[in-house]
C-alpha cells in the first residue's frame, strides 16, 4: 500500500461527499475507498485480466449508498485520470490503458445495473403492494390508490400500464417525458404496433407472449425505443404481469429507466478500449480479440491471411520534422489503408508505425499477395503534410495459412518475422512467409535469448587446436575454441552463435568464461608437464575491447591460476582495430604491458595499412587460411612470394608468424620454406578435448612424422 493509493482514496472521498449523502464517518469512508483502489490496481495488473472486477466495484458503490446524481460521473472521471499513474510500469504485454478503460466501463455498467435493480425493486414492490391492497377491501383500496397514485406520479422512472392486447392504459409523467408523448397520445398507442424497434431480437416479443399467456410473471431486458421526435433512447425495462382474483392474467405493468447516457458512456469507453486514439483504427487489443474469435470456431478447411506492415524510415520523419508531422503522416497512412482494404479486412495499428491487416476466409496465398500489391500501390503516392511532401514506403510480411495449422500468436509472429525479412531484402516490398527461413530466424532469436542463461548453466565447453612449431614439429601452443552443447540443437560451433553473442552483448560474459576456463586448463598442463606445457590462445571479440573491465579480468584470472602473462595469447582481427576510436588500442597496450601475448588473426584478409603495424602492441601475426589454399594451387609462386614478404616484414617488426589452415604436407613445406614460425590446421590435428592435448604432450615428438613434399 503506497501513499499514492491513500491520496487517491482521499480525493475520491471528497468527490463522493460533495455529490452524495454518505451515512458513514470520514475515516471509515477513506478506508473503504482505499480498499476499492487496491482492488482496481490488483485487477489492472493481474496476469489474467478480468473486466468483471470493474462491474463488481460499481455494484459495491451502490451498496455503500454512493448514489448521488453526480457521484458516478465524478468517480469515473477521477478513476480514468488517476488510476493509470498508480499502475507504474506494467508488466510486458499488459495494455494498462486498455485495462483501465475496461475497468471504468465495467464500473459504470455495474453501478447503473445495481442502481437500476434497487430502484426497480423498490418501485415494483410499492406498486404491486398497492394493487394487492386495493383488492383486499374497499376501505384499503382508497388508501392504497392514493399511495399508488403518489408513487406512480412522482416516480423517477417511467411506469406504463397496458392490457393484454397491448393497448396502453396509463403512463406516468416520467414516462411521458422520457418518450415525448402526452398522456392522451400514449393512451392512443399500442405496445405491439408502435413500441417495436426494428433491431429488437425476436426473443423480446416471444418472452412477452409467454408472460401474457401466464407462463411467467415478469421479465427484464435492455431495449431501444424511438421518441416522438425520432431520436433513439435506451432503457432498462422490467415488465410484470398482474393477475386477477382468480389468478388469470389481467394486464401488464412496465417500469422503464432511461439509460441512454450510461449506454453512450459505455460505448465510448468500449470504443476507446479497442481503437487507436490517433488514427481511429482498431488497436492491438482488437486484433487479439478478432484473432481469438477466428480461431475459437470450428477450423475445418477455413483459412486466414495477415499482412504485417511497417513504414520504412518513419523514425527519420519523427526525428527530423517532429512528432506532429509524424502523427499526421500516420493518420494519412491509416486512411489510405482503410480505403484500400474496404469493409472486409480488419485494419489495425499495432503501435508506432506498425499496422496489421487481417483477412478472413481466404482461399489461397494469392488473395493476400494481391492485397499487399494494392497496399504498396496505395502507398506509392507522396503524402503532403503541411509544407512537406513525403514519400513513404512500407515493408510487409504476408502470411496465409489454414486455421487448423497455426494459432493467433504464431500467426502474428510469423508475419512479424517475415516483415523484417522484407526490410532486410531492401524495403518497399512485401515478403511471403517461408517456414524454413522463419524457423531459422526463430532459432537465432532463441539462441540469442537463452545464451546468457546457458553460460550460467555450464552448457558451453572448450576444444583446443594445436599450434606446432615448424622448426622442430613440437607442440608450442593451443587455440581455445568455444562450443555450445545446446539441449535442443546439439553441439553448436562458434559460427552459429558468436555473432549473436556480439549483437546481444552476451559476448562479454561468454568471453570472460572462455578466458577463465582456458587459463584453468593451462594451469593443469603446467602442473603435469612443466615447461613443455603450451600457451593458450583465446579469441577476443571487438565488443570485448570496449569493455572497461577487460584488463582487470585478465589480471585477476592470471593471478587466480598462478600463471605468467606469457602463458596467455589474445587473438583479435583487424576489424576490432578499425575506426577512429582509440579505446581498443589503449586496451591492447595495457594488456601488452602486462606481458600477455597479442596476436593479429586472419591477417591478409582485411584492409590494414601495413606501415601501421609497427604502431600496434603485437607479438604475432596469424596468416589467414586463404594463403594456404594459394600455396596448394599450381600458380603458387605468386602466393609464396607474398607470404615470404609478409613473413620478412613481420620478422623485421620482431613478430612471430603462424600459418593457419595447413592441411597438406605440401602446404607445410612451402610455409616452412618462407620462414613461418608455427602452423595450425588439420594436418597437425583438428580441434579436440584437453585429454587429446594430454596425449600429444606425452609423445616425445608429437608431429615428428610430418615431412614436406618436394617443392
Amino acid at each position: 500500500m503506497t501513499v499514492h493509493h491513500e491520496e487517491f482514496a482521499q480525493r475520491w472521498a471528497e468527490a463522493i461527499i460533495s455529490t452524495s449523502y454518505v451515512p458513514i464517518g470520514r475515516r471509515v469512508l477513506d478506508e473503504r475507498l482505499l480498499g476499492f483502489v487496491t482492488q482496481m490496481v490488483e485487477a489492472a495488473l493481474a496476469v489474467e485480466f478480468d473486466p468483471a472486477a470493474g462491474r463488481q466495484l460499481g455494484v459495491d458503490m451502490v451498496a455503500a449508498h454512493f448514489t448521488g446524481t453526480e457521484t458516478l460521473r465524478e468517480s469515473l472521471a477521477l478513476i480514468a485520470e488517476e488510476l493509470p499513474a498508480l499502475l507504474g510500469c506494467a508488466p510486458p504485454g499488459v495494455d494498462a490503458a486498455g485495462r483501465v478503460a475496461q475497468l471504468v466501463a465495467g464500473i459504470a455498467a455495474g453501478y447503473a445495473s445495481a442502481l437500476r435493480e434497487r430502484s426497480l425493486d423498490e418501485q415494483d414492490a410499492i406498486y404491486r403492494a398497492g394493487l394487492r391492497a386495493r383488492r383486499q377491501a374497499e376501505q384499503a383500496l382508497a388508501d392504497s390508490e392514493a399511495k399508488f397514485r403518489a408513487t406512480f406520479t412522482e416516480a423517477a422512472i417511467g411506469i406504463g400500464i397496458a392490457d393484454l392486447d397491448g393497448n396502453i392504459l396509463d403512463a406516468n409523467p416520467a414516462m411521458q417525458k422520457m418518450f415525448g408523448y402526452t398522456h392522451e397520445e400514449f393512451t392512443q398507442r399500442n405496445v405491439y404496433q408502435t413500441m417495436v424497434h426494428p433491431d429488437d431480437a425476436p426473443s423480446v416479443w416471444e418472452t412477452n407472449a409467454e408472460m401474457i399467456r401466464g407462463e411467467r410473471d415478469h421479465f427484464r431486458l435492455e431495449k431501444r425505443y424511438y421518441r416522438s421526435d425520432g431520436d433513439e433512447i435506451w432503457t432498462n425495462i422490467s415488465v410484470s404481469l398482474v393477475r386477477d382474483e382468480d389468478g388469470a392474467p389481467a394486464y401488464q405493468v412496465a417500469l422503464l429507466e432511461d439509460v441512454t447516457e450510461q449506454r453512450r458512456l459505455r460505448d465510448k469507453l468500449e470504443y476507446q478500449a479497442y481503437h487507436d486514439p490517433l488514427t481511429g483504427l482498431a488497436n492491438r487489443q482488437r486484433v487479439t480479440e478478432r484473432l481469438g474469435q477466428i480461431f475459437a470456431g470450428p477450423a475445418g478447411q477455413r483459412r486466414v491471411g495477415l499482412c504485417f506492415l511497417d513504414l520504412d524510415g518513419f523514425k527519420v520523419v519523427n526525428d527530423s520534422l517532429g512528432h506532429d508531422v509524424g502523427d499526421e503522416l500516420l493518420k494519412t497512412v491509416a486512411s489510405r489503408l482503410t480505403r484500400c482494404c474496404g469493409s472486409g479486412p480488419l485494419v489495425a495499428r499495432m503501435g508506432g508505425d506498425e499496422f496489421v491487416i487481417i483477412i478472413e476466409d481466404t482461399t489461397c496465398v494469392a488473395d493476400v499477395a494481391a492485397l499487399a500489391d494494392q497496399v504498396q500501390a496505395t502507398m506509392a503516392e507522396p503524402i503532403r503534410v503541411g509544407d512537406h511532401e513525403l514519400s513513404v514506403t512500407a515493408s510487409i510480411g504476408v502470411v496465409e495459412q489454414r486455421v487448423a495449422d497455426t494459432d493467433p500468436d504464431a500467426l502474428l509472429q510469423a508475419a512479424d518475422i517475415t516483415m523484417y525479412r522484407a526490410k532486410a531484402d531492401g524495403k518497399a516490398r512485401y515478403a511471403m512467409y517461408d517456414q524454413r527461413r522463419n524457423d531459422n530466424v526463430v532459432t537465432r532469436f532463441t539462441l540469442s535469448a537463452t545464451m546468457l542463461a546457458a553460460v550460467e548453466r555450464g552448457e558451453f565447453f572448450l576444444e583446443y587446436q594445436p599450434l606446432a612449431a615448424l622448426a622442430d614439429r613440437s607442440l608450442c601452443g593451443v587455440e581455445a575454441l568455444v562450443r555450445w552443447r545446446h539441449p535442443t540443437f546439439g553441439v553448436l560451433g562458434p559460427k552459429r552463435f558468436i555473432d549473436l553473442a556480439a549483437e546481444s552483448g552476451t559476448i562479454v560474459q561468454l568471453g570472460r568464461w572462455v578466458l577463465a576456463r582456458a587459463c584453468q586448463q593451462v594451469r593443469v598442463w603446467q602442473d603435469a608437464f612443466g615447461a613443455a606445457a603450451p600457451f593458450v590462445s583465446v579469441n577476443l571479440a571487438p565488443r570485448q575491447l570496449h569493455e572497461p573491465a577487460l584488463v582487470g579480468d585478465v589480471t585477476q584470472i592470471l593471478l587466480d591460476n598462478g600463471l605468467e602473462p606469457s602463458s596467455l595469447q589474445l587473438e583479435l582481427t583487424e576489424q576490432a582495430l578499425m575506426g577512429d576510436d582509440t579505446g581498443p588500442l589503449t586496451m591492447l597496450t595495457k594488456l601488452h604491458g602486462l606481458g600477455v601475448r597479442i596476436a593479429l588473426d586472419d591477417f591478409g584478409t582485411g584492409y590494414w595499412n601495413l606501415p601501421h603495424l609497427r604502431q600496434l602492441p603485437l607479438h604475432e601475426l596469424k596468416l589467414a587460411s586463404s594463403f594456404a589454399v594459394g600455396l596448394q594451387s599450381p600458380s603458387h609462386l605468386v602466393d609464396q612470394r607474398i607470404v615470404a614478404a609478409l613473413v620478412d616484414m613481420a620478422h623485421a617488426l620482431e613478430l612471430t608468424v603462424t600459418a593457419e589452415g595447413i592441411e597438406t604436407p605440401l602446404q607445410l613445406a612451402r610455409f616452412g620454406a618462407v620462414g613461418c614460425d608455427a602452423g595450425q590446421g588439420s594436418l597437425f590435428a583438428p580441434p579436440g578435448t584437453a585429454q587429446q592435448i594430454d596425449a600429444l604432450l606425452q609423445a616425445a615428438s608429437p608431429f615428428g612424422g610430418l615431412s614436406g613434399e618436394s617443392l
